[in-house]
Formats: structure tokens, sequence, C-alpha cells
């Protein structure tokens, strides 16, 4: 399928290519994981080759990036309570997501700088923004910064690799792996550690009410 992307994309004016960059750093917030990062690296190329100018192409990308992380902020602050009552995330108890939650409120506009450098998660952390009610003015800014940042790294690195593009696929591809087994661990964690503290406080509970 990337390869087919690909094709479709060289044969693009420089428009069609602007606009591709926007559905592609849009999509991702909304239906992860998508292989964005390598198709905006191939976007890259296309500077090379003079299909399409650097900072419209990194312009349009991160305005993409930007919209995307906002549907999915909305989709947090408006659906979220419903859709963690309802139960429905089954590899998280509810009392747990809440606790992420707070956990979020406290610490997330840290996650929102690294929010495009964490891929895979980043439908994820938008939309516990949103869920937290996180500042959305700064959140947005903050996710802006961290989408420019990261694109414009992945648009020069299609650009000064050129035709060897590919050569950096499995650097991303070892770093998605990373952040996924870290993320993974860190949520591990959070999760122990609740049912570790819930099962000791109803411990606690039931020898107060065997003393009294």
């Amino acid at each position: 399928m990337l390869d087919s992307i690909i094709q479709y994309l060289q044969a693009l004016p420089p428009e069609g290519i602007l606009l591709a960059a926007f559905l592609i750093t849009f999509a991702e917030n909304i239906f992860p994981p998508s292989p964005s990062d390598m198709l905006l690296v191939f976007c890259g190329t296309l500077v090379g080759i003079g299909s399409v100018k650097f900072i419209p192409l990194v312009a349009s990308a991160t305005l993409g990036s930007i919209v995307g992380f906002g549907v999915m902020y909305y989709v947090g602050a408006k659906f979220g309570i419903k859709i963690v009552e309802s139960g429905k995330v089954r590899f998280l108890p509810v009392s747990a997501i809440h606790k992420v939650e707070k956990w979020f409120q406290k610490y997330g506009y840290w996650l929102i700088v690294a929010n495009r450098f964490l891929s895979g998660t980043r439908a994820v952390i938008s939309f516990f923004a949103g869920l937290s009610l996180l500042d959305f003015p700064r959140t947005l800014t903050l996710s802006a910064v961290s989408a420019l940042v990261w694109n414009c790294i992945l648009c020069y690195a299609g650009w000064a690799l050129g035709n060897n593009w590919r050569e950096i696929e499995t650097y991303i591809s070892s770093y998605s792996e990373i952040i996924c087994v870290i993320l993974a661990v860190v949520t591990l964690f959070f999760v122990v550690r609740w049912y570790v503290m819930k099962r000791r406080n109803a411990a606690k509970m039931d020898e107060h009410i065997e003393k009294e």
C-alpha cells in the first residue's frame, strides 16, 4: 500500500502534494497507526527534485497535524467521559483511566510538547488532553510547536537523502517500537501501582472493620 501511495504522490502537482501532506498528518491523529512519518519523508524527496517547496510542505503538514490534534481534543472533551464510563476501553478499568486523567492534568503539557515525537500514541495523547480539559489555546500552541519541529526533521531528512530516503525507514520503525515499549511499561507500572494500592486500602479497611 505504501508503494502505491508513493507512486500516486509522485504524479501530483505542487498543490496536490501540499494537500496530501495535510491529509497524511491529519489522518494519523484520527486513524492510528499509519505510515505518515515515512510518507512525509518521501514528500521531502520531492523538494529535492523541485516538485514542491520546503517551507510550504512543512507548513501544510504542520497544519494537518494541528487540525487533527484539535479534532481528537474535541472528541476527548465532548465524548471522553461517555466513552470512559461505557467501559469500552476494556484493557483499562474505569477507575484507572480516571487516575491517568488526573495524572494527565498535572503533567499533560509536557506530553503535548513531546506529542509528535511519540509515534503511534498521538491520537491517545490528544484524546486525553481533551478528556482532561487542558487549556485549549495553550495545548494547541504546544502541539503546533511539536509538530513543526518533527515535520521539519522528516521533510529535511527526505530532502537530504533523496533517492536513498528509505534508509530512514529502519530508524523510524525502531524508534517507534522503542517508544511503544517504553509507554507500555509506564502504563503497566501505573496500572499495577493502582491495583496494589487498591488492594492495600481494601485490606486496611477490612482490618479496621475487624477491630471494631
